[in-house]
């Protein structure tokens, strides 16, 4: 027998002799069901510490000279292209009247014709198309008193239809079908707005702007600014041969704030339809406004939340500079380098009046009062929450914590499984002394 060490005694797990030891045939089934169990425990312990999840966090976001974008899809089926106007503008003094940059305009078929698309064209100055190529080289075309607007193809000159009218704007005159104007008599303005009195329109697109409290908004004519007031040209909207006017019931297909959350994120959120779980939904997908009247005004009033999307290892390829590429091209604004996205997420209330005023006695509000005046249109007004919402991609434990829940499922199995043995093991003994007395 070999001699004892000084750390015998301390052995806290005593052992048997070979002799002393018995196999039953219910302990070979305890240990099968047992080394069964341990192998799926061991699975899902491995599958829980692949499993990644989305932690969210709220700070203060303190990002400064920031821009956003804004992609919208909008269907007028009762409004020509040829009289909508898009607008921005913030509180930071920034006006960008008749944006045309990432915008287009989708010429639809009445609606008594299916509504089809006739034809696009993107809200570019100076187009092929727009350009008087025809013309004497030397010609310059009177602007009739307003001042050449400073994007002319011809410095000084207003040789389109399309440049008359911006420069009637950039003088806050009302312009009209053009009539007496040589330009817009040879591009048969008036005649080809008529043509489009019936049709529909469809504005898709992006802008990018700042991101402070701002507002943008479609309605019908040229836009200018008179003094502080921002003024629509509606003459053109309001003298049309359509029986009963054009109005502006819409749907809006599609509207968010900075680029669409990856798709594989809301399926880590499950399917689950909880409030945690509507990060990637736009709130105003799918909003159908109907009305005949066509002096009528809705108002959508957003409350942007910026919003963060960490994907797994983010860190590692991190470059430590700006996060926002404001060189990048429209669409791609907001996607990092790191793989991480910047958009936002938004809340919306709606309003909707009639420029006429009165009350809501129709929808059972009659104590809804309703001023007068106003410009026909669809107008979105965006306030910036000062906090942002952070989605981290998170492993949902680490290393540690997977040996610590695999040592704790071995042991815990195989405790409960000595533990079942042994009750079967007396079991049979005590049965077994019952039935030799009884012989």
């Amino acid at each position: 027998m070999p001699p004892k060490s000084r750390f015998t005694r301390l052995d806290a797990f005593t052992k048997t002799v070979e002799d002393a030891r018995i196999r039953t045939t219910s302990g070979g089934i305890v240990t099968i069901v047992s080394l069964i169990v341990v192998l799926v425990l061991a699975w899902g312990e491995w599958a829980d510490y692949r499993r990644v999840v989305i932690h969210p966090e709220l700070i203060v976001d303190k990002g400064r000279g920031e821009r956003m974008e804004i992609h919208l899809n909008i269907t007028f089926p009762r409004v020509p292209c040829e009289l909508l106007t898009l607008d921005v503008m913030d509180v930071s003094g920034e006006q960008q009247h008749g944006v045309q940059h990432g915008v287009s305009k989708v010429r639809l078929r009445p609606q008594s014709e299916g509504g089809g698309e006739i034809d696009s064209k993107a809200l570019s100055l100076h187009d092929a198309e727009e350009t008087a190529t025809h013309l004497d080289p030397s010609y310059c075309g009177p602007c009739y008193g307003a001042t050449a607007p400073h994007n002319a193809a011809k410095e000084g000159c207003c040789n389109t239809c399309d440049e008359v009218r911006e420069a009637y704007a950039q003088s806050s005159w009302a312009f009209g079908k053009g009539e007496g104007v040589e330009q817009c008599e040879r591009e048969h303005y008036a005649e080809r707005l008529d043509e489009q009195r019936h049709e529909g329109c469809r504005i898709e697109g992006g802008l990018r702007v700042n991101k402070v409290v701002g507002n943008f908004h479609i309605a019908p004519g040229r836009s200018f600014s008179n003094g502080n007031m921002h003024v629509h040209d509606l003459k053109n909207y309001w003298e049309t041969p359509v029986a009963g006017g054009h109005s502006f019931s819409h749907v809006i297909h599609a509207m968010r704030f900075g680029p669409q959350l990856p798709e594989d994120f809301h399926k880590k959120l499950g399917n689950k339809h909880l409030p945690w779980t509507n990060h990637h939904l736009n709130p105003l997908d799918g909003m159908k406004q109907e009305t005949d009247d066509p002096n009528y005004n809705y108002m959508y009033f957003v409350k942007i939340v910026p919003t963060s999307y960490l994907p797994l290892g983010w860190e590692s390829k991190y470059s430590g500079s700006d996060r926002e590429d404001h060189s990048a091209p429209l669409g791609n604004f907001g996607h990092v380098s790191d793989g991480s996205v910047e958009t936002h997420q938004y809340s919306v209330t709606s309003h909707k009046r009639s420029l006429a005023g009165g009350d809501d006695a129709a929808e059972g509000h009659q104590e809804r009062l309703h001023s007068k005046g106003g410009i026909p249109g669809v107008f979105f007004s965006y306030d910036i929450s000062p906090m942002k919402v952070i989605n981290r991609e998170e492993r949902a434990k680490t290393f540690l914590g997977f040996l610590a829940g695999l040592c704790a499922a071995v042991g815990g199995t195989l405790t409960v499984a000595a533990a079942v043995d042994r009750g079967l093991f007396e079991g049979a003994t005590r049965l077994r002394k019952l039935r030799s007395k009884d012989l």
